[in-house]
């Protein structure tokens, strides 16, 4: 299905990138994975000539060419504070890469979140629910959404939650080390949301990937994609020290108020998957099952 694709990651280094690699070499697919280094978005120049050079090669190899953009500023708290920095990155980058991709014809999977949404709700959110982010963060990111859906370029925007995975710094990971420094860990257990692992997404992005450029794209070109089920930090905390053949109990349960951080965090966050299912996609796993999966590759 993804037999014959040429693609380029932008944050090909970062958390989802360095997966999307891995996942890549498991398949026909070749991938140009490039740091912030090699590719900033916020340089014109530098994306319109990466998005050239995935055109030519490709057509060169005989391969589709496609963009799938993991890159993203995603610290949270210090958006806060560095906003114009965050939306440079997260709307003004996938804004001007949109326009590359349109002006060669390549199709554009870009990837975003679940705090666009105001996170008050009581049921998982629709793509088509109201969004109102609360947080700079999250103004960034729906700021990139409505850049690349605007853009004219054959786009699709990939919503997704509570990431984590071998790579980089995440909350699992996080767990994992604390368990073996402390005795103790208190957790929030008021904030709901669908755990995510990277080898699941990639798999996900890539089966989309191959549809788009087979020529069977989804006619929804604004999409969820998240672990199944849900739970709060608290419960994901505990899971993993069950992962780890430790006590559980180790993991105490606090509210956010007891833990307050520069950008509020959405009460509930959790995504529908409806749309996914609709488009004919393959469903991610539960996330509980999907943790187990990954645990041998989540090294502290």
């Amino acid at each position: 299905m993804a037999a014959g694709i040429a693609v380029l990651v932008p944050g090909g280094t970062g958390q989802l990138g360095a997966e999307l690699v891995a996942r890549a070499a498991q398949d026909d697919i070749t991938v140009r994975a490039a740091s912030r280094a090699e590719l900033d978005l916020t340089q014109a120049g530098a994306v319109i000539e990466a998005v050239t050079a995935l055109a030519d090669q490709a057509k060169e190899d005989g391969r589709l060419p496609i963009v799938v953009n993991a890159a993203a500023y995603t610290a949270v708290d210090a958006a806060e504070t560095d906003q114009d920095r965050a939306f440079a990155v997260n709307a003004d980058g996938p804004r001007v890469l949109a326009a590359a991709c349109s002006s060669h014809g390549v199709p554009l999977v870009h990837v975003s979140t679940d705090y666009v949404f105001p996170g008050d709700g009581d049921r998982p959110y629709e793509v088509d629910d109201r969004v109102e982010p609360r947080s700079v963060y999250g103004l960034t990111k729906l700021a990139g959404e409505d850049a690349v859906l605007g853009s004219g370029a054959r786009a699709w925007v990939v919503r997704t939650s509570w990431v984590y995975g071998a790579h980089g710094t995440n909350f699992v990971r996080t767990m994992m080390r604390l368990a073996g420094e402390r005795d103790t860990v208190s957790v929030v257990d008021d904030q709901r949301g669908s755990p995510t692992w990277t080898g699941d997404l990639a798999r996900g992005l890539f089966e989309l990937a191959g549809r788009i450029t087979a020529g069977d794209p989804p006619k929804q070109r604004l999409l969820h994609c998240t672990g199944g089920g849900e739970t709060t930090w608290f419960g994901l905390a505990r899971a993993v020290f069950e992962e780890l053949g430790t006590d559980p109990d180790r993991v105490r349960p606090a509210r956010t108020a007891d833990v307050p951080r520069p950008a509020r965090r959405p009460a509930y966050s959790v995504l529908s998957n409806d749309s996914w299912r609709s488009a004919g996609l393959t469903p991610l796993p539960d996330w509980r099952p999907a943790l187990a999966t990954a645990f041998p590759e989540l090294n502290p």
